[in-house]
């Protein structure tokens, strides 16, 4: 079944008043650093911290929709976690949430706080695909997947068609740049770019050792990830693409590009610095790519939409100085989402 910009404006009516309105920001500096003009969707100012929240307000009320919800139940080591614990509670519906044991502690108090029961696992030795199966059947609980699932792709999508209603009606969007880990937001923004941006193209960007969805899409099928650590950017880490995620992006014609985690370092540096907004690695990684303008070269449409900050960008050259970039296309523009913070010493 395919994601469509009717499923979107479908979720964005659902969820509309119970998720924030995000703002988008333009930053001087940034536009200096990328050349061209930038917008950030900053949805680290989303409830719970991250774009999360949409896709699981719009899957839960799809579960309740015939009266028979008595529960939800969803794994994840910390963002998505946080989003269904919120979003069933201001809901009212019970819910469990599967984490690993190593998942950061904020995130886990987070769950708990947020009225979720808490089942930890680990990592390297549960099955929690069968752990959730059991718990499924024996509380007759509904799952809400982190992201290859339709509704939770049309709910990250709801973010994609507000930036496009608060950007400029002199904006000329004809990239996109996503921070992707298992391809729903990726999906649901390259879905609204598709039908409301003729032409854009859209780019996820993933960590440097890590891009099984750029790879997979250059190859045509779904690869792996050889590991699954080694990188700061510890929210974008999946096997693989999510098999309707890879669709979706798959038939939107998505490209892949990769940083670095030094890259990431100074971007959620200037992030706190300049933008004013505290971002965690896997948060930042759009950002960083507009910073470090790791877009197509040889005049081929640049956007990056990075999930939990998205950009959009006009068309670059990314051998040329800024300054003749910016004489050249006086009006590109791109457009970021910001992700969530974090509590992380180790990021400095």
């Amino acid at each position: 079944m395919p994601l469509t910009i009717e499923n979107l404006r479908a979720a964005q009516l659902r969820v509309r008043g119970r998720v924030v309105v995000t703002p988008l920001i333009e930053s001087a500096a940034l536009n200096a650093l990328a050349g061209t003009r930038v917008w950030l969707k900053a949805e680290n100012l989303q409830k719970g911290g991250a774009f999360k929240i949409r896709g699981a307000f719009n899957k839960i009320l799809r579960l309740m929709e015939d009266g028979t919800c008595a529960g939800v139940i969803a794994y994840s080591s910390g963002n998505h976690a946080l989003a269904v614990s919120l979003a069933a509670a201001e809901l009212g519906v019970p819910a469990v949430v599967l984490m690993p044991r190593d998942a950061p502690a904020i995130k886990i108090d987070g769950a708990r706080r947020n009225g979720a029961e808490v089942v930890l696992y680990d990592r390297a030795h549960d099955d929690r695909e069968a752990i959730c199966a059991q718990l499924m059947r024996a509380r007759g609980l509904l799952l809400v997947p982190p992201y290859d699932d339709h509704d939770v792709m049309a709910g990250a999508g709801t973010g994609a068609l507000e930036a496009i209603e608060q950007l400029p009606s002199s904006a000329a969007i004809d990239t996109v740049l996503v921070c992707c880990g298992g391809g729903g937001l990726t999906s649901g923004w390259a879905t609204a770019a598709g039908a409301l941006l003729p032409g854009a193209q859209v780019h996820a960007i993933e960590p440097e050792g890590f891009d099984d969805t750029g790879r997979s899409l250059v190859q045509g099928a779904r690869v792996r990830n050889r590991a699954l650590s080694g990188t700061i950017c510890d929210a974008l880490l999946v096997p693989t693409p999510g098999a309707l995620a890879f669709e979706v992006m798959q038939t939107c014609r998505v490209r892949g590009a990769t940083v670095s985690d030094s890259e990431v370092r100074a971007a959620m540096r200037f992030g706190f610095e300049h933008l004013k907004l505290v971002l965690e690695p896997g948060g930042a990684a759009a950002l960083t790519a507009a910073m470090f303008r790791r877009f197509p070269t040889g005049g081929l449409p640049a956007c990056w939409r990075f999930s939990r900050a998205a950009t959009w960008m006009r068309k670059s050259s990314n051998g040329a100085s800024a300054m003749s970039i910016a004489e050249r296309v006086p009006n590109r523009g791109i457009l970021l989402p910001a992700l969530r913070w974090t509590n992380d010493p180790s990021i400095s």
